[in-house]
């Protein structure tokens, strides 16, 4: 199997500035596949708070010129990293250094010993060109929430209190403009990913998501969702990571591994999302945790690539 993506629509000067309500806004890079995130900036009295970077040199640069020039290069006092993976954090370093950068304690301690920032294997193709970024962990981190401000907007960093799309996983939620940043707890018409955190974990908080009321919802991947269209997004999330879970179940009741699970599964609906090989990703967590096993990225990556008929498409 071949994947779907082909890059088209990634390029970097396809990604915009949205201004959500006045002073907040979401930097969208279509086509939101592998390496291609959304990103935010929350801006008042006392600057602008950043949340997430881009993968690299080059797009974040484009994303944090387009926000100096939405605010008038008020000072970025502060940034946020919603989990540890380098489309959400390569960009840190390219912060000014006064920026203080925030993330969980879990997202720090992933990023500090992740080795893809210092070389990218050939596992995807083109192989990304991160560009002239350097490792920038946060000085600060949190463990279940934290409050910023900015002037008197509010923005709180929120955990779902277990593993999900990471371990990590922080969202940040506006209460009085009703604005929830979610990272990679909500692909929005791409493949979801959850292979460093929890199927079940990341099943779990899909309703923690619903219970906020969003009016407005800035995903990691993919197009912005307003509050009305927020439930099908979710019941879409759920039903492909149940599925993931009843192959797994199904996969080790036969004795199959987890790449022979994933090519016996019927994809239904989800067969034309881009990054369909995720599959064997998702799997290799679902097996691991359903056996008490550890889990092993470089066998999981392996069958990824091997699921998909050749290396992951990347766009950077």
């Amino acid at each position: 199997m071949t994947s779907t993506h082909d890059g088209a629509g990634s390029a970097p000067e396809a990604a915009a500035l949205h201004e959500i309500v006045e002073g907040v806004f979401a930097w969208v890079q279509p086509d939101g596949t592998w390496w291609i995130n959304n990103a935010g900036a929350v801006n008042g009295p006392d600057g602008t708070i950043v949340i997430d970077t881009c993968a690299t040199e080059q797009r974040t640069r484009r994303f944090l010129a387009a926000v100096g020039a939405a605010t008038g290069d008020a000072p970025l006092t502060m940034a946020v990293n919603t989990h540890l993976h380098g489309d959400h954090t390569y960009g840190n370093s390219l912060l000014p250094n006064t920026t203080v950068l925030i993330g969980h304690e879990a997202m720090r301690e992933g990023l500090l010993v992740d080795p893809i920032i210092d070389g990218c294997p050939p596992v995807w193709q083109p192989v990304p060109d991160w560009g002239r970024v350097t490792r920038r962990a946060p000085s600060v981190v949190l463990r279940s929430d934290l409050t910023l401000f900015t002037g008197s907007r509010r923005v709180d960093l929120l955990h779902p209190g277990h593993p999900a799309h990471t371990t990590g996983d922080v969202v940040a939620w506006l209460p009085e403009e009703r604005v929830l940043f979610t990272g990679d707890l909500i692909f929005h018409g791409v493949t979801p990913l959850v292979f460093m955190g929890s199927v079940e974990g990341a099943i779990a908080s899909l309703g923690w998501l619903a219970d906020f009321g969003a009016d407005h919802v800035v995903p990691g991947h993919g197009p912005l969702i307003a509050g009305a269209e927020l439930p099908g997004v979710l019941a879409g999330m759920e039903r492909y990571l149940q599925l993931v879970l009843r192959t797994a179940r199904a996969g080790l009741a036969e004795g199959l591994t987890p790449l022979e699970a994933a090519q016996r599964c019927d994809l239904g609906e989800f067969a034309d999302m881009p990054d369909a090989e995720r599959l064997a990703l998702n799997l290799h967590r679902a097996y691991a945790d359903a056996t008490g096993t550890p889990f092993d990225l470089l066998e999981a990556i392996g069958d990824a690539v091997r699921y998909n008929g050749g290396p992951m498409a990347s766009a950077v």
